[in-house]
């Protein structure tokens, strides 16, 4: 599992995805003004992912599930994929909890 950065070509702004072995993303984040932001933000994952209260389940419009990792102050840190069925999703947040904390980091922006 590996946390990739990259920089958005329409915004400019920075960006995390945690992939899964197979190159599925498990968690996105929100865009930030400075790489910086992104690595805090993944920092900010690996340490919130441990606790379960940091997971907020949620339900779409289409009846697909997704989660959101939240920090302490309940910013959302990351935000899954949809899922068609709640064991997936539960299967996608033990992921995040167990692979997270030592996923490797790779900048997509470093020239």
């Amino acid at each position: 599992m590996k946390f990739e950065i990259f920089k958005s070509e329409k915004n400019e702004k920075f960006y995390f995805n945690l992939k899964a072995k197979n190159g599925q993303i498990i968690l996105s984040s929100q865009g930030y003004a400075q790489k910086s932001g992104a690595k805090n933000g993944i920092d900010s994952v690996r340490t919130n992912c441990g606790d379960d209260e940091c997971f907020e389940i949620k339900e779409a419009a289409n009846g697909k599930v997704f989660f959101n990792l939240l920090a302490k102050n309940k910013q959302v840190i990351g935000k899954s994929q949809m899922y068609a069925s709640k064991s997936g999703m539960q299967n996608g947040i033990e992921s995040v909890k167990t692979n997270a904390p030592d996923a490797e980091l790779v900048d997509l922006t470093a020239a």
